[in-house]
């Protein structure tokens, strides 16, 4: 342990004496250290923000959608609502809700517009990771209003003429018996140019908008159960609505959700630190190329400590230290670069993908494999000069 201490001082001695010239050769470790860190947690960054764009649109790990219809006539919209929502009490599942697409008249200031409209009951805003920019998305108590509730998009609010929510904006709905309903939140446009599009309460829908009955088309049910139940829930949705809607009903069950991107997330992962360990090793090219031309001009001095005694191994030791010492001091620096450059870096703005709703942390994995990376390259860079001092003969190297 004595031994080893004392290999740590003389390496430390060593690099202070040759600070200028350790400084020039770290300088490319840690760069490439704090790049390959970086591109780890950018990469973490990214998946997390391509997840939840996936589940914004086809809903979380496991979502099942489940689709009724009747190919001998048409099928009661009401009794599939009522086997959809007997379903979901039986079972007690909390993420579940019906789905209906449909169009709305909306008085606007230009005009009546036939806006599409969604359907669904709360638990849809976290199925899909719903955010509104502007007030609230839909909770438990809305389904209790003595008018309707609406979720709508940015163009919705632009085309009524209302600039934000601090003046409690309504909207008159409905064709034959319009009824004025309460706009709760905004959620951001999906692109430019952007149609007026809202989202309104299943509950509310059936009993202020009633469609004609010969377009009224059964509703869908999403249901968002742990993925290690999806094999048990996907049986039972198949059994129980089967049995529930009669043998005259086609049920389709599918889960919709983006699974199976776990096996392409590990190949991403694989090519961001293949890409991270070539840039590191094309920063140790310098440290190694530099440690030779140390241990050259170091040679007489190498020679006058085997005089003295000093044994193969101890100078073996002593110059392999050195460039360990000085590549995990470049490693933390550069892992603490990356750090501070993710932190503060608009990753949101580079994306394009719109705000991340769960920015991973940064991971500890990344800053411990660049620690790591750096150790190893370190290691690798003080081999060579460490066997080419090594054989250095005493006599020769006193004579040099």
């Amino acid at each position: 342990m004595t031994g080893f201490v004392g290999a740590l001082v003389e390496a430390w001695g060593e690099l202070r004496i040759h600070r200028l010239r350790v400084l020039l050769s770290l300088i490319g470790v840690a760069v490439a250290v704090a790049a390959m860190t970086g591109v780890t947690a950018l990469g973490d960054i990214t998946r997390q923000a391509q997840s939840e764009l996936m589940e914004a649109q086809s809903g979380r790990p496991a979502t099942f959608r489940v689709d009724a219809w009747s190919e001998t006539g048409t099928l009661d919209a009401t009794a599939t609502t009522t086997a959809f929502r007997d379903f979901v009490t039986r079972y007690e599942i909390e993420q579940a809700s019906l789905v209906t697409y449909a169009s709305m008249p909306v008085r606007m200031p230009t005009g009546t517009w036939e806006v599409q409209v969604q359907a669904v009951d709360p638990p849809y805003g976290a199925m899909h990771r719903i955010a509104p920019v502007h007030g609230s998305w839909f909770t438990a108590a809305d389904a209790d209003r003595f008018a309707p509730a609406l979720v709508v998009n940015e163009a919705f609010l632009r085309e009524l003429g209302v600039p934000d929510l601090t003046g409690r904006p309504t909207a008159l709905i409905g064709r034959d018996e319009p009824v004025r309903a309460t706009i709760i939140g905004v959620t951001a446009d999906l692109w430019e140019g952007a149609v007026p599009e809202a989202f309104i309460l299943s509950s509310a829908f059936e009993r202020w908008i009633p469609p004609s009955p010969e377009f009224f088309a059964p509703p869908a049910l999403e249901v968002w159960v742990p993925p290690e139940d999806a094999d048990v829930a996907e049986q039972f949705l198949n059994r129980d609505l089967t049995a529930a809607l009669g043998s005259s009903a086609q049920v389709q069950i599918y889960r919709q959700d983006a699974f199976g991107i776990e096996a392409f997330d590990q190949v991403f992962q694989l090519v961001v630190t293949g890409i991270g360990l070539l840039v590191l090793m094309l920063g140790a090219l310098s440290l190694v190329n530099i440690s030779l031309v140390t241990v050259r001009q170091r040679i007489r001095e190498i020679g006058i400590r085997r005089s003295f005694g000093a044994s193969s191994g101890r100078i073996f030791f002593s110059i392999m230290m050195e460039s360990l010492v000085a590549t995990v001091l470049a490693g933390a620096i550069g892992v603490a670069i990356a750090v501070v450059a993710v932190r503060n870096a608009p990753i949101e703005a580079l994306i394009g993908w719109g705000s991340i709703q769960d920015v991973p942390p940064f991971p500890i994995s990344a800053a411990v494999t660049g620690l790591v990376a750096a150790t190893v390259i370190g290691a690798l860079a003080g081999l060579l000069p460490a066997l080419v001092a090594v054989r250095v003969k005493p006599i020769d190297a006193i004579r040099y």
